[in-house]
């Protein structure tokens, strides 16, 4: 470097140093060109040159109707509470997240979101399959069983503890909340109010074989959901355990109510944590209708290839979706397929086949786990939470059945009813159909299983205390009481959200 150059003004020096800069910048920048020319080639990939996938006729993908203006959540204008919108830290994440796998495993996703604008151009979209290695296979997705089954022990990384097998035991501290501190319980099933003399039942908690299961603590739960979204989908047991959570979170926050249908669909939100809630009333999971508008004991027509768009429709923004179905299967019902009556159950009907509710109860799931996979931009978590057993004793809930037992079974005490099993059996056959299918996708499914747990819970319905004594009301022993054992539910969800949440931190740094 020529030293007079210092010696020169002040204005001719820096007329004379750009050129030595751009010189330097010029060396650099061709160097690094050089080094990613050479070593890192995927870089320059152009993603526009990857062959769309182009679904088999046989696949249930099938795009769902995209949702008109009118179809919208009526709370969509609110951007603070909206479900698809978290903090943007978290957003952050996420998308450092996508980038690393984007990087390290050559993926490559494309999901425009739609404007509710576009109304039906949508339809016919499809998916762009993630291709995963097989380790991040089996770390997504829980692994069938010789039996059929799932094996509660493959769920994933540190998941090696089977949540879902083993036993009630004493918990002293328990009950987490009363039917006084938490508002929002529901008369027939607040047992306090209506004097249920024993407690006894309130102190138990779920213990698994070779592991502990925390108990539900409301201050690390609104810590692990803040930002995110829950959506129940099912019938009344689904708002049962939608309440449980609510409840338990009453202990260090109350939401505010944002619902504004006028049907049984509610919407709730935690400001302070951007979380949100919903209950989304789909009995029969399928499109159904009454067969007499005012008179619902009457039965329903269920189209069992039909998404039901009363849920279908609202739930693509939702980080998880906890979707279950069972009571309401036992009623009678007309069987729909392409629009055709192919059958019913417990019907009258002359030239009508008669099937059992395993016929629906399959098909029903099918299409709400076909529908789910149909959403182009769904990037959220399923969660399938099995059935509950009733525990009627003496009788049918119509003719004189009760529950008045006050303390748990051991689990030698009782097996669990056929129907029962079978309806079991087909929930778990039907995850793994949608759990394969899905992982084509990059979708997670995950398994729920309470079924063992609450067949060992016969002391936990209302019975005669969902009511006054001088009403007309037979006896509850398929809903729970609040408090009850259906707060472990709660212990259980806390877990599952959690590994999720871990999964994605461990996937956004490897």
């Amino acid at each position: 470097m020529n030293l007079q150059m210092f010696d020169l003004p002040a204005h001719q020096r820096r007329r004379k140093a750009p050129k030595v800069a751009s010189l330097v910048a010029l060396s650099i920048a061709l160097s690094v060109a050089t080094i990613i020319c050479v070593y890192s080639p995927s870089l320059l990939y152009n993603p526009g040159n990857v062959p769309q996938a182009v679904p088999s006729s046989d696949s249930p993908r099938e795009s769902i109707r995209r949702p008109e203006k009118d179809d919208e959540p009526e709370a969509a204008n609110s951007p603070e509470i909206e479900p698809s919108e978290p903090p943007s830290s978290i957003k952050s994440d996420l998308i450092v997240a996508q980038t690393t796998l984007d990087r390290n495993n050559s993926e490559r996703r494309s999901a425009p979101s739609p404007s509710p604008s576009q109304g039906d151009e949508n339809e016919g979209r499809t998916r762009i399959p993630i291709q995963r290695s097989p380790e991040q296979t089996k770390r997504v997705s829980p692994v069938p069983n010789p039996a059929g089954g799932i094996d509660h022990s493959k769920l994933g990384d540190k998941e090696s503890c089977d949540l879902f097998t083993g036993e009630w035991v004493p918990n002293p501290e328990a009950p987490y909340y009363t039917n006084s501190t938490c508002y929002g319980i529901y008369d027939h099933q607040n047992c306090m109010k209506y004097g249920r003399p024993d407690t006894n039942f309130l102190k138990w908690r779920w213990k698994p074989d070779g592991c502990e299961l925390p108990i539900f603590d409301p201050h690390q739960f609104l810590e692990v959901v803040r930002g995110k979204s829950i959506a129940f989908v099912g019938d009344s047991l689904a708002r049962n355990h939608m309440l449980s959570l609510m409840c338990l979170l009453s202990r260090v926050l109350y939401p505010l109510d944002v619902s504004t249908a006028n049907d049984e669909n509610r919407r709730w939100v935690y400001r302070e944590y951007n979380f949100n809630v919903s209950m989304f009333w789909a009995p029969y999971l399928v499109r159904s209708e009454r067969t007499d508008p005012n008179d619902i004991t009457r039965p329903f027509n269920l189209y069992l290839d039909e998404f039901d768009d009363g849920w279908t429709t609202k739930v693509q923004a939702y980080d998880y979706i906890i979707i279950s179905a069972g009571q309401w299967f036992f009623r009678p019902t007309n069987f729909y397929e392409n629009r055709t009556l192919i059958g019913c159950l417990a019907c009258k009907q002359d030239n009508v086949t008669q099937f059992t509710m395993n016929f629906s109860y399959e098909r029903a799931f099918r299409t709400a786990f076909r529908a789910i996979i149909s959403l182009a931009n769904f990037k959220g978590v399923t969660i399938l939470r099995t059935i509950a057993p009733s525990h009627f004793e003496g009788g049918v809930w119509d003719q004189g059945g009760d529950c008045v037992r006050t303390r748990p079974f051991n689990r030698n005490e009782t097996v669990l009813a056929d129907y029962n099993s079978e309806l079991h059996k087909i929930q778990l056959k039907e995850l793994r159909i949608a759990q394969e299918e899905g992982s084509k996708w990059g979708l997670r499914f995950r398994l729920f299983d309470v079924t063992q747990a609450m067949s060992l819970r016969p002391d936990g319905h209302p019975s005669k205390y969902g009511h006054w004594p001088t009403e007309k009301v037979t006896n509850d022993c398929e809903h729970w009481c609040l408090p009850g054992p259906i707060d472990a539910w709660n212990d259980f969800l806390q877990e599952l959200i959690k590994r999720e949440e871990t999964k994605k931190s461990s996937y956004r740094y490897t």
